[in-house]
C-alpha cells in the first residue's frame, strides 16, 4: 500500500479522448478569452467607465477559468493586475483581498492537514475505523464506514488529498478480494472508487474549511452583505446537509453496488495488518492531535457561548474580538511549529518545507475572485447585473433565486472547478438578492454548497479524476451515480437552506 504522500501525488488522469478534449478547450479559451474581452471593451454598454472595463475583464477572466487556459490561481491574479493598468482601481485597494483574513483560515487548515499526512494521523483514523468489530467481512458495512471515514476527514482536510490518500486502501481491499477469490471484486472495486470520491467532496461541505467554496461564500457574505458567518453556524446548515447526502449515498450503493459482493476475512486482515505496522501513536501525531483539538474548540467556543447565551456578555464579545476564526486557525497552525518532537534535536511538529507541499494557489485563487467581486461592487457593475439578471426572473423572491443560482452553481461546477464556479456564481448571487430586494444569504449559501457538487465526470472535481484514473470507473457509471447524486444535492441543499437559514440567521 502506497504512503499517503505518494498516493496524493497522484495525477488526475483522462483518457486520449479526454485528454485531446481538454486541449482543444483550452486552446478555445486562449482564443475566445481576449477576442470577448476587447469586444466588450468596445462595445456600447450603458454602464459606468469602470464597471464597462470590468466587465471586459469579468469576462475575460470567467472564460479562462472555465476552459482552463491557464492556471486557475494566474487567471485569478489576471483579474486585479487588469483591473490596475485601466484605471479601474488603485493598487492597495485591488490587491487588498489577498490579505483578507479568510486567507489565514486556509493557511491554518491547509497546515492542520499537511501535519495529519506527515505524521500518519489520517492513516491511523482510517485503519481505526476500518478495523472496527462492527465492519466484520460485510462488503455493506465496509463501504459504508469506509465512506463515513472518506467523509469525516474532508471535513478538515482537502478532497483531493482525502481521495488521494484513501483510495488506495479501496483498492488494495478490492485487489485482495479478487487474489483469494471473493465474489464481485469489480464491482466492490466501482462502488468503493466512487464511494471515495463522492462522499469526500460531500463531507467537504460540512465545515467552512472542508472545500475553498465554503469559505469563499462566507468572505463574500461578509464583505458584499455584511452578513457574518460563524463557524458553528455554517456547521448548522453544512453537517445536516453532508449528512442527508452521505445517507442517500449509502443507500445508494448498498443496494446497486455490494449486492452479491462476498468479502473474505483476509479482505478486512490487511487492514488490521496496516493499522498494526503504525504502531503505538507517536509523539508527531500527538502533537497534531492537540494542536487540531486547539483549532476546533476555538473554532466552536463562539457557537457553544451563543447556545449558553453567553455571546453578548463581556466576555463573550472579548473572546469574540480576540479570537476571530482567521487567529483561531494560526494559533493551530503556530503550535504545529511550536511543539517539539525532539526537543535536543531541534525537530517540530511540521517543517516550513514540508509546509511548502501545500497547493498555495487556492490562495490567490480565493483572493482574486474576492477581489473581483469587491470591483463589481465598487464600480456598480454588480447593482447593473443584478437589476439586468431580476428581469428576467419572474417572481425573484427568496424561494426563486435560491432554487435558481443553487442550480446555477451544481451545473456549473460540473463544467470548471468547484473554487472557481464558487468566485464566478456567488458575488451574482448575491447582487441578483440585492438588487431584489431579497436577503442575500439564501442565494449566496445555495450557490456556495451547490459549487461542491460536480460528480458527473472526470473533469468535473480532481477527485473524480483521480478515481477514474484507477481504471475501475466506466465514465458512463460515473455520469449515472453523479446524475443522481447532483439531483439529491439540489433537492437537500435548496431544502436545508430554505428551512435553517431562518432559524440560524
Amino acid at each position: 500500500m502506497r504512503h499517503p504522500h505518494t498516493a496524493r501525488q497522484t495525477m488526475e488522469t483522462y483518457s486520449p479522448a479526454e485528454e485531446l478534449f481538454n486541449a482543444r478547450r483550452r486552446t478555445v479559451g486562449l482564443i475566445a478569452g481576449p477576442l470577448i474581452f476587447l469586444a466588450l471593451l468596445v462595445a456600447p454598454i450603458p454602464v459606468p467607465l469602470s464597471a464597462h472595463r470590468l466587465a471586459a475583464i469579468l469576462s475575460m477572466v470567467i472564460v479562462f477559468w472555465v476552459t482552463e487556459a491557464l492556471p486557475l490561481p494566474i487567471t485569478a491574479l489576471m483579474g486585479p493586475v487588469l483591473a490596475v493598468v485601466l484605471g479601474i482601481a488603485p493598487v492597495r485597494p485591488a490587491f487588498a483581498s489577498f490579505a483578507d483574513p479568510v486567507i489565514f483560515v486556509f493557511m491554518g487548515g491547509f497546515m492542520l492537514a499537511e501535519a495529519m499526512f506527515v505524521h500518519g494521523v489520517d492513516r491511523r483514523i482510517a485503519y481505526t475505523g476500518l478495523s472496527w468489530s462492527f465492519v466484520g467481512s460485510g462488503p455493506g458495512r465496509m463501504l459504508v464506514v469506509y465512506g463515513g471515514i472518506t467523509a469525516v476527514l474532508s471535513m478538515w482536510m482537502s478532497n483531493t488529498a482525502t481521495t488521494a490518500m484513501m483510495y488506495p486502501i479501496g483498492l488494495s481491499i478490492a485487489a485482495h478480494l479478487a487474489r483469494t477469490g471473493g465474489t464481485g471484486a469489480r464491482q466492490f472495486a466501482l462502488a468503493a472508487m466512487l464511494m471515495t470520491s463522492f462522499a469526500a467532496s460531500i463531507g467537504g461541505m460540512g465545515t467552512p474549511v472542508g472545500t475553498p467554496p465554503n469559505l469563499i461564500g462566507i468572505g463574500m457574505l461578509q464583505r458584499f452583505a455584511g452578513v457574518e458567518i460563524t463557524f458553528f453556524q455554517w456547521m448548522a446548515i453544512g453537517v445536516p446537509a453532508a449528512a442527508v447526502m452521505f445517507v442517500f449515498l449509502a443507500i445508494l450503493f448498498y443496494f446497486t453496488g455490494v449486492r452479491g459482493v462476498t468479502l473474505t476475512e483476509g479482505s478486512t486482515a490487511i487492514v488490521k495488518e496496516e493499522l498494526k505496522q503504525l504502531g503505538r501513536i507517536s509523539t508527531g501525531e500527538r502533537n497534531v492531535l492537540i494542536a487540531f483539538g486547539t483549532t476546533v474548540v476555538l473554532w466552536l467556543t463562539p457557537g457553544v457561548l451563543a447556545l449558553l447565551g453567553l455571546n453578548d456578555t463581556a466576555f463573550g464579545r472579548a473572546y469574540a474580538q480576540a479570537i476571530p476564526e482567521s487567529v483561531a486557525a494560526m494559533i493551530g497552525a503556530l503550535l504545529l511549529f511550536i511543539l517539539p518532537i525532539n526537543w535536543r534535536a531541534g525537530r517540530f511538529t511540521l517543517t516550513w518545507d514540508q509546509a511548502l507541499n501545500i497547493e498555495w494557489g487556492i490562495i490567490l485563487l480565493y483572493g482574486g475572485g474576492l477581489a473581483l467581486g469587491e470591483l463589481a461592487f465598487t464600480t456598480g457593475l454588480a447593482e447593473a447585473m443584478g437589476k439586468g439578471i431580476t428581469s428576467w426572473i419572474p417572481a425573484p423572491g427568496t424561494v426563486a433565486l435560491t432554487l435558481t443560482f443553487t442550480a446555477v452553481a451544481i451545473v456549473l461546477s460540473e463544467a470548471t472547478s468547484n473554487t472557481a464556479a464558487a468566485n464566478m456564481i456567488i458575488p451574482i448571487a448575491i447582487a441578483v438578492a440585492v438588487a431584489a430586494d431579497v436577503r442575500p444569504i439564501e442565494p449566496a449559501l445555495g450557490a456556495t454548497l451547490g459549487a461542491s457538487m460536480g460528480f458527473m465526470m472526470p473533469v468535473s472535481t480532481p477527485p473524480n479524476a483521480i478515481v477514474y484514473s484507477s481504471g475501475y470507473v466506466p465514465i458512463t457509471a460515473m455520469m449515472r451515480y453523479g446524475l443522481a447524486l447532483d439531483i439529491v444535492g439540489f433537492v437537500v441543499i435548496s431544502a436545508l437552506v430554505l428551512g435553517l437559514c431562518p432559524l440560524i440567521f
